[in-house]
């Protein structure tokens, strides 16, 4: 009867052996891998960039008078940088919508015109002045998909600009004349188109690089006065079709943010 014990505890001693070196051998199980959900949520999101303007016709009534005529050589605004703020929504992983407030420092503004009258040049107009806005936005945007965190995304906006023209001087030095104009500002309605790329630095916080074409209407300075404080005329100077290639760099605070969720590890059998 001793021998039948000595056997059964040896035989229990060998297969618990057995089973420990077979669970050694076995590898093992691999850490559970985060799987990105489909989130939806608001966010709080800031811009700063550079404005590259563009007038297409600047305008004064006394171009109107009968004989007379002028041409532009030259019309340009100097590179500006603004900066904004707003809030959004995304509304899941391909469509998202924010409204923006944003100011753009001034940018100077740099004119030419030579005027004519019954076909002889009777004098210049040097221009100088500077233009600032106060832009307000609603924007819908459309993610393309995302390849290594980054998303391609492109979108439309729609709103108003407040466009501010101060310091506006205008010289004519063959006739030795200067005017000048009190600063004024005008809303309009404005319109843009974006392009961008988006990069996912965590679930909750994002990093845009983008471009945008924006549409900020006109703008018009006060009436033109001599120095001598003559101004016979309501005669503004009219800055006409004002656009800009904008370059931004923005980020996005999702409110909140998904939390990672994991997967078990996948358990295979053989």
């Amino acid at each position: 009867m001793a021998s039948v014990k000595m056997f059964a505890v040896a035989g229990s001693a060998v297969l618990l052996s057995l089973t420990a070196a077979g669970a050694a051998d076995l590898p093992l199980a691999p850490p559970p891998m985060p799987v990105v959900q489909d989130f939806s949520g608001w966010y709080l999101r800031g811009d700063i960039g550079f404005s590259n303007q563009k007038v297409k016709e600047i305008y004064n009534v006394l171009e109107s008078a009968p004989g007379t005529s002028v041409t532009t050589p030259h019309a340009s605004f100097d590179a500006a940088p603004f900066f904004g703020i707003g809030i959004g929504y995304q509304y899941n992983n391909w469509l998202r919508f924010d409204v923006t407030g944003e100011y753009r420092a001034g940018a100077t503004f740099h004119g030419l015109q030579v005027v004519s009258f019954n076909g002889a040049v009777t004098g210049t107009d040097e221009y100088s002045a500077t233009k600032s806005e106060w832009l307000a936005m609603a924007n819908m945007y459309v993610d393309l998909g995302t390849w290594w965190c980054v998303t391609p995304f492109v979108g439309a906006g729609i709103g108003a600009s407040y466009n501010r023209i101060s310091n506006f001087v205008d010289v004519n030095t063959p006739n030795q004349g200067v005017a000048y104009a009190a600063d004024t500002g005008k809303w309009n309605f404005a319109w843009a188109l974006h392009a961008g790329l988006a990069y996912k630095v965590t679930p909750g916080f994002t990093v845009e690089l983008a471009y945008r074409y924006l549409d900020l209407g006109d703008a018009v300075s006060g009436d033109l006065v001599t120095y001598t404080g003559v101004n016979a005329l309501v005669n503004p100077e009219q800055f006409n079709n004002i656009t800009s290639h904008d370059i931004k760099l923005g980020v996005r605070w999702m409110l909140n943010a998904p939390e990672p969720v994991y997967a078990p590890p996948l358990m295979r059998k053989g």
